[in-house]
C-alpha cells in the first residue's frame, strides 16, 4: 500500500549516510535516560525531571516510564527516541510523545499507546526500528447493541483482525471496494424497485465485501466490523458499553499513497471510498483536507485544484437500528442518518449525539467521495483511480486531539465565525441535526461540498432535519453561507422528512450556537403552515406532521416582524367563524372576498381538515373534530391567509 519511488529509495540511502556519519536532522549531542527513578544527562547529572523538553533532545528509555504518572514529566519531545531492552514507554491518554526523528525499540523493549494517547513522529523520511513490541489500545464508541457497526483503520503494520479485535464476529468483517460502487437507480423503502436517480446504495449490492480474519489489515484503508453478540452480551452493563483492543506491530510512518476509485458510468453518483487514519495518533482534519480536497478555494486567483476527494468526511455513528425501510442490499439495512459530518465549514453530530473535532483519531476509518473532476488513472472498463495522501506533518501531538473514537474542538483565532446548530428530535428516539456556518470563502449559492454538504440520499429514517439552498435540489447537513451575509432580514429554509405517524412529537432546538450576530440576536421559527413565530431561543418548538416530505414549512428567521405581506395585510376580524347546529360550523368574511380553502389544524399542528371553497360564506360539518380549541388557516380569494383560533363546543 505504501509507494516508495526510485527518487525516495535515493532519498532514503542518502538519509541513511548521514545519520551514520552526521546524526539525523537538529539533533543535539545531549542525551537524557531514563532509568527508572531518574534522569541522567550526557554530562553525568541526575535529575528527576525533564527541564529540557525539546525536538532537539536525544532520549534513552531504559526503565517503565508512564507518562500519566511519572510526574511531573508527562508528554515529552525528542529527536531521537531509544527504548533499550529494559525499557518501557506508556503513553497515557491525554498525552502524547513527539520525535522528530527515528524510533528505536531493543529487544524485550516495549512501547504501548492508550486508547487516547498520542505517538507522533514528524519527518516523513525517519524510520521505526523494532526489535521489541509496539501496540496501540484502542476503545470502541458506546454500543446499545452487539450488531453496532465500528470503522477501523489498523495503527501499525501486519495487523490482522483475528489478532487485534479478537471478539468481532467472524461474518461481520468487510471491507469496501470502490471500485465496484456504482448507484445508477434508487429503491424506495427497500422495495426492490429500479427507478431514475441515486440513494448512496451500489446497485448490485458487491461493494461490501467479507474478508477473512486472517486478512492483513492494509495501511490506510477502512473496514467494518461488528462484536459477536456473545461478547456483547456476557460485557458488564446493560447499555453503552465500550470495548478495548489491542493493535500489535510496527507503528505506522511516513508518507502513504491510498488509491481511492470512481465509476464515470454515472456521473450524478457520489464516488464513495473508505480509508483511515494510519498513525497511532491523531491527523488534523484542515492539514488532511489541504492536501486532499479538490474544491478547496485557495489563492487570488484560486490554485487550480490538486486533491482527488470532495470536501467531506462522513464518519459512522449508529443509533438507529437495522430498518425494514432503509434502502440496501439486505431485508433489514441500516440509515445513512447516523453519520456525522466535518467539511470544511463545521462538524455536525451522528445518530449518538457526540459532535466530532476537527481530528481524526488513531485507529479511526471513514468515508470520503473521489471527486468527478479529479484527474484520475484509467483502471478498466469506465473504473478510474487517483491517490489520498497521508503525511506525517498531518499528526498532531498535544493532550486532547486523540481523546475521541468520536467533541467539540476551540476555534482557531479570537472571532469565531456565525455558527448555529439545529437539531430534529421525536418522542420515539429519533435525533437529526443540520447547521448553518457563516464562513469565509462560502457563497450563499451552493459552492461544493468543501463548504455545503449534503445528506446521503439514502436517508429513510424516523424523521431527518436539512437546510435548503436555491437551485438545488439536495439537502444539506451543513451550509456554508457568506462570512458576512448574516443580518436581521436572513431567513435560512429548513426543510424535513419524516416516515413517523402523526401520533410522533418532532421537537426543533437549539443545539448549539457561537459567533457575534448569533448570541447576540433572538433566532425564532417561523412556521409558515400554521403562520406563527416562535422564539426558538427562548424554548423548543414541538409539532406533529403527515408523513412526507416538507420543504418550505420552516425558516429560521431574526425578525420578529417576519410575516408575510399577504399575512399581515390580511384583516383578521374581517373573517367570522360561527358553529351552528348539527356539528355545522360556518366561516364568513365581510371584505367582498370570497373563501379559496379552510384547514382545519389541532393545537399540536395535526391536520384534520382540508377544505375547498369559492364563496364569502362557507358552511362545513367538523362531525370529526372533537370538542376543542381549534386553528383554521383560511386562505382568501385576494391570497392573502387568515389563521384564527376558535373553540367547537
Amino acid at each position: 500500500m505504501k509507494k516508495i519511488t526510485f527518487l525516495k529509495s535515493l532519498t532514503l540511502f542518502i538519509t541513511l549516510f548521514c545519520a551514520v556519519t552526521f546524526g539525523f536532522g537538529q539533533c543535539s549531542t545531549a542525551t537524557a535516560t531514563w532509568n527508572g527513578s531518574e534522569w541522567s544527562w550526557s554530562d553525568g547529572t541526575t535529575t528527576n525531571t525533564l527541564p529540557t523538553i525539546g525536538a532537539t533532545l536525544q532520549v534513552v528509555i531504559d526503565g517503565p516510564y508512564n507518562t500519566g504518572s511519572v510526574a511531573p514529566q508527562g508528554s515529552f519531545s525528542a529527536c531521537n527516541l531509544t527504548i533499550s531492552s529494559t525499557g518501557s514507554l506508556t503513553i497515557a491518554d491525554n498525552s502524547y510523545v513527539e520525535v522528530e526523528n527515528n524510533l528505536t525499540v531493543g529487544a524485550s523493549g516495549s512501547i504501548d499507546v492508550q486508547p487516547y494517547g498520542a505517538f507522533v513522529q514528524n519527518d516523513d523520511s525517519s524510520h521505526v526500528i523494532n526489535n521489541g513490541t509496539m501496540s496501540v489500545d484502542k476503545i470502541t464508541a458506546p454500543m446499545d447493541a452487539w450488531y453496532e457497526y465500528t470503522y477501523w483503520s489498523s495503527p501499525v503494520e501486519g495487523e490482522t483482525f483475528e489478532n487485534a479485535i479478537d471478539k468481532s464476529e467472524p461474518s461481520r468483517r468487510y471491507i469496501f471496494n470502490g471500485q465496484n460502487f456504482l448507484d445508477a437507480t434508487a429503491e424506495t423503502n427497500n422495495d426492490g424497485t429500479e427507478l431514475d436517480g441515486q440513494d448512496d446504495i451500489d446497485d448490485n449490492g458487491d461493494a461490501w465485501q467479507w474478508v477473512p480474519g486472517n486478512t492483513t489489515m492494509d495501511v490506510g484503508v477502512g473496514y467494518a466490523t461488528t462484536l459477536t453478540e456473545l461478547a456483547y452480551n456476557f460485557a458488564p452493563g446493560t447499555i453503552e458499553k465500550s470495548f478495548r483492543f489491542t493493535f500489535t506491530g510496527d507503528f505506522n510512518n511516513g508518507e502513504y499513497i491510498v488509491p481511492i476509485y470512481r465509476n464515470n458510468s454515472e456521473l450524478d453518483d457520489n464516488n464513495w471510498n473508505m480509508i483511515g487514519n494510519p498513525y497511532p495518533s491523531a491527523i488534523d482534519v484542515d492539514l488532511f483536507f489541504n492536501a486532499n480536497v479538490i474544491d478547496i478555494p485557495t489563492g487570488n486567483p484560486p490554485i487550480p485544484p490538486t486533491g482527488a476527494i470532495d470536501g467531506t468526511i462522513y464518519l459512522w455513528s449508529q443509533n438507529a437500528a437495522p430498518s425494514a425501510l432503509a434502502n440496501g442490499s439486505n431485508a433489514l439495512n441500516f440509515s445513512d442518518s447516523d453519520y456525522a459530518f466535518i467539511n470544511g465549514s463545521m462538524e455536525i453530530k451522528g445518530g449518538d449525539g457526540i459532535l466530532p473535532e476537527r481530528f481524526i483519531p488513531s485507529g479511526q476509518a471513514f468515508f470520503v467521495s473521489m471527486s468527478n473532476d479529479a484527474v484520475a488513472n484509467l483502471e478498466t472498463g469506465t473504473v478510474y483511480s487517483s491517490d489520498v495522501i497521508f503525511r506525517n506533518n498531518m499528526r498532531v501531538a498535544n493532550t486532547t486531539a486523540n481523546s475521541q473514537f468520536f467533541k467539540n474542538t476551540n476555534s482557531k483565532g479570537n472571532a469565531k465565525p456565525n455558527k448555529l446548530w439545529i437539531n430534529l428530535t421525536s418522542n420515539q428516539g429519533a435525533f437529526n441535526q443540520t447547521a448553518i456556518a457563516y464562513v469565509e470563502g462560502a457563497t450563499n449559492n451552493f459552492d461544493g461540498t468543501y463548504f455545503d454538504a449534503p445528506k446521503p440520499s439514502a436517508i429513510v429514517t424516523a424523521a431527518i432535519l436539512y437546510t435548503n439552498i436555491d437551485g438545488s435540489n439536495k439537502k444539506f447537513a451543513i451550509q456554508g453561507k457568506a462570512e458576512h451575509s448574516i443580518n436581521q432580514d436572513e431567513i435560512i429554509s429548513l426543510g424535513f422528512k419524516t416516515n413517523t405517524d402523526v401520533s410522533t412529537l418532532l421537537t426543533l432546538s437549539i443545539d448549539h450556537l457561537e459567533g457575534d450576530f448569533l448570541t447576540g440576536n433572538t433566532i425564532y421559527l417561523k412556521d409558515n403552515l400554521l403562520n406563527t413565530l416562535h422564539d426558538l431561543s427562548a424554548s423548543n418548538y414541538t409539532f406533529t406532521s403527515d408523513v412526507g416530505e416538507f420543504n418550505t414549512r420552516f425558516e429560521i428567521v431574526f425578525s420578529a416582524n417576519a410575516l408575510s405581506v399577504n399575512d399581515i395585510a390580511a384583516d383578521a376580524n374581517a373573517l367570522k367563524i360561527s358553529e351552528l347546529q348539527d356539528d355545522q360550523v360556518q366561516f364568513s368574511t365581510s371584505n367582498n372576498l370570497s373563501i379559496k380553502s379552510v384547514r382545519i389544524y389541532d393545537l399540536l399542528g395535526r391536520q384534520l381538515y382540508n377544505l375547498r371553497g369559492n364563496r364569502s360564506i362557507e358552511v362545513y360539518n367538523l362531525s370529526n373534530l372533537s370538542s376543542a380549541v381549534f386553528i383554521a388557516k383560511i386562505e382568501l380569494s385576494n391570497g392573502a391567509t387568515i389563521t384564527k383560533k376558535a373553540i367547537k363546543k
